[in-house]
């Protein structure tokens, strides 16, 4: 294993650190009680975004804090949920009166934690609302979940919610927006490798050379089966032919598409995908409005991507293109 670090026990801490040095004037990171949240929140009036899970996925969730999205983000240790004490100490530290939403991936440790957090918030006055990602529609059930998996949505949700709060939504109107943009949302991913975490010092799983996990998760996770590595527009078209079976889009739907790198996938890799992604929702008469294409949702080093489609309403589209300021995602600010 080689990777730019000290001890692999103090990884997230030191990397917590970082990001806070790099972003003094918009980020502020409690080292005691493990959350990074926004300067100057919180905001008297606003609902409040929390959101967070393992380490090694960023810059999801810690990149996504600042206007227009979170005002908290809570890291675990690498692929281990934040504990409920974490959870808590964030809502409190964001909440401005107007109640609290969390944004919880559809991961068993996650929702326990959050579920147990928006309880001891509860007996302290605080209303919260929680909004369940699961949009990885490769598996029904996987070693991390009951049900669907939670995975690339999460920054859709993030994003659309946050600037519904962001404007002055109404607690059960953020919550509400975030869950329509879930259940508007499928993906699908892909692994050519897998990720290396800093305390094992080997990969997750072995891959032949001539192999690829289809429908991997993002800690690694074992995805529909392994298969003989395809060109890239047959890979496109397979995930494809999944997501709109799980979430039917057609022809005349608008949609928003992220190519999302998994860690280690170079961006010639990505936005080739993305042109075949383009190309075959254009031949299904689907029309692509907004995109993004980078590594958003990571796992670490994992070569690999994942395929979201959203589809949306005008209302979705007017959050989306809302003005943002985060670490990693800014426009219109």
């Amino acid at each position: 294993m080689k990777k730019f670090i000290n001890d692999p026990n103090d990884v997230v801490a030191e990397a917590l650190a970082g990001l806070a040095a790099a972003h003094p004037e918009e980020l502020r990171v409690d080292t005691a009680e493990r959350y990074i949240c926004r300067v100057g929140a919180p905001r008297p009036g606003k609902v409040a975004l929390v959101s967070g899970g393992g380490s090694g996925h960023e810059p999801l969730h810690g990149g996504f804090v600042g206007p227009g999205m979170l005002d908290a983000a809570c890291p675990g240790e690498v692929f281990t949920s934040p504990v409920p004490d974490q959870i808590l100490a964030a809502t409190k530290a964001v909440d401005g009166g107007a109640g609290v939403v969390h944004v919880v991936k559809n991961y068993t440790g996650d929702v326990m934690n959050f579920q147990l957090a928006a309880e001891l918030a509860a007996d302290e006055g605080i209303s919260v609302e929680s909004v369940l990602v699961d949009d990885d529609v490769a598996v029904e059930d996987s070693t991390w979940t009951a049900g669907r998996r939670g995975t690339g949505a999460t920054l859709l949700v993030e994003k659309i919610a946050g600037a519904r709060a962001e404007e002055g939504g109404k607690l059960a109107e953020v919550a509400a927006i975030g869950r329509e943009v879930n259940a508007a949302s499928a993906s699908f991913a892909y692994a050519l490798t897998a990720g290396t975490t800093p305390a094992a010092g080997r990969p997750g799983f072995d891959l032949p050379e001539d192999e690829i996990e289809v429908g991997v998760g993002i800690h690694g996770e074992p995805g529909r089966r392994r298969e003989k590595l395809r060109p890239a527009r047959e890979l496109v078209r397979s995930a494809l032919d999944a997501i709109l079976e799980a979430k039917p889009v057609g022809d005349g739907d608008r949609v928003i598409v992220l190519v999302n790198g998994l860690g280690g996938t170079p961006l010639l890799e990505l936005y080739l995908v993305y042109g075949e992604v383009a190309t075959t929702l254009a031949e299904r008469g689907v029309r692509i409005t907004r995109r993004l294409v980078g590594n958003y949702v990571t796992s670490l080093d994992m070569a690999g991507l994942s395929i979201t489609v959203t589809r949306v309403t005008d209302e979705m589209l007017r959050l989306w293109d809302a003005p943002v300021r985060t670490p990693g995602l800014r426009w219109g600010a």
